[in-house]
């Protein structure tokens, strides 16, 4: 039953995300907690790490992930993500310590592109899984659960060479427990330099993050506010991410989040 109930959700967000719409300049870099549409150039690789330090009310925990990304095809990536955990829990809450977290593989396949003067929209389709790498008594959200979980989603893509706007929808299907997530991600991006080859830009991103919690009945909208430098090859970013709401989190109240990353085109 959870299956089948799983299948149509899946088919109602792939409608949604058809309405939806996500900017990613050929002058920026992609969104930084966001995802991009746009694919480099075949045979691309990608090394990459976004560390996140997390502050919420029951602990401070960071989150470094070694993001490999290969693409393959001209419209086809695949990827692997292999974090390392450091968790320090309030008193009572649970224990101290480090470890390896929960590794993705990442798979994105973009099936439409729409390219005219100056502008262009592109669909993509993307699933993440999320392997039961990490302790599951740690139990932290989007680091070390120890659960598999299986993540569909659409992004989709219009790019210009003034501004930029980004989506994705998605779910997250959980099947060991009660933690499935409807998630939705909206985005701005804003370059401040004139465009110029080879790239040197700064680019200010507005970003938003809805997810909920159906089976629960929680939910949290996240804003972050990022600034990125791209040169050449090597993108530099950083953000933070501020609750704007949030009700009866199963993995408890967020203070904010602190972004950092590096991303580097071989």
């Amino acid at each position: 039953m959870k299956i089948k109930t799983f299948y149509k959700k899946y088919i109602l967000l792939c409608l949604l995300g058809l309405c939806l719409s996500s900017i990613d300049l050929k002058a920026q870099g992609p969104p930084i907690t966001a995802d991009k549409p746009i694919m480099l150039s075949s045979n691309s690789f990608i090394a990459k790490t976004l560390t996140e330090y997390r502050s919420t009310d029951f602990g401070r925990f960071t989150k470094v992930p070694l993001m490999l990304h290969y693409i393959f095809h001209k419209n086809a990536l695949i990827a692997v993500h292999l974090p390392w955990v450091t968790y320090d829990f309030d008193p009572g809450f649970g224990f101290d310590g480090s470890g390896f977290g929960d590794a993705n593989i990442l798979f994105k396949y973009q099936f439409y592109r729409n390219d005219k003067t100056g502008k262009t929209f592109r669909l993509v389709g993307k699933t993440l899984q999320n392997l039961p790498t990490g302790e599951r008594e740690v139990n932290l959200h989007d680091m070390s659960t120890g659960l598999y979980k299986s993540y569909v989603a659409l992004v989709a893509g219009y790019e210009t060479i003034k501004y930029g706007i980004s989506s994705e929808v998605g779910y997250n299907y959980s099947p060991q427990d009660d933690t499935d997530e409807l998630k939705v991600k909206l985005g701005f991006g804003l370059p401040l330099l004139k465009q110029v080859y080879p790239v040197n830009q700064i680019n200010l991103y507005f970003e938003y993050e809805y997810t909920r919690a159906p089976e629960t009945g929680s939910d949290i909208l996240l804003y972050a506010q990022g600034i990125q430098y791209a040169r050449k090859k090597v993108t530099l970013e950083t953000a933070i991410q501020l609750p704007l709401f949030q009700t009866a989190l199963h993995h408890g109240n967020r203070k904010f989040s602190w972004y950092m990353g590096a991303r580097y085109i071989i």
